[in-house]
């Protein structure tokens, strides 16, 4: 895919395109399990920059900020945004399931926690990108599914990561 994202003479509205429809998918395969911590959150969103500074053929050596960059190519950031809807429209689902995996996405089975610093869960990330409010809120929003669809369409727009 590097001749086809590097090569000048095809517009940089296809290679976008290229990029979104070839490489995102296989870089966010099964994103709707991950819990993204800070440091992962800036990993992400340090590879969406190096793929657009390798379309527009900008050396990393360039002083160029990523704004200059994001306004270059005509884009906004957009990754970590797609992954934190993807996994709130996965979380909708299960919870209303009510499976084996609304217990575990909830943590509600037996057993002592481990000792330290507890991991940080899906639920905590997706409860602080959705909007302010507990998690218990966000999990009485799941059941209903026009709202539910709402506050996701609210949180993608914000741009919130």
């Amino acid at each position: 895919m590097k001749t086809i994202l590097t090569n000048k003479y095809i517009s940089i509205e296809t290679r976008k395109r290229a990029l979104q429809c070839y490489i995102e998918p296989v870089l966010m395969y099964g994103c709707e399990a991950w819990t993204i911590s800070k440091q992962i959150q800036n990993k992400l969103e340090a590879t969406e920059m190096w793929f657009l500074r390798r379309m527009l053929r900008i050396p990393w050596t360039t002083k160029k900020t990523n704004e200059r960059v994001l306004n270059e190519a005509n884009k906004r950031r957009s990754l970590v945004r797609t992954i934190r809807k993807r996994q709130a429209t996965f979380l909708g689902h299960v919870m209303r399931r009510g499976k084996l995996e609304h217990l575990v996405t909830t943590a509600k089975f037996e057993g002592k926690r481990s000792r330290g610093r507890q991991r940080e869960k899906i639920m905590d990330g997706l409860a602080t990108w959705l909007g302010p409010g507990k998690v218990s809120d966000t999990l009485a929003a799941v059941k209903d599914r026009d709202l539910w669809r709402d506050m996701i369409a609210n949180a993608y727009k914000q741009g919130t990561s």
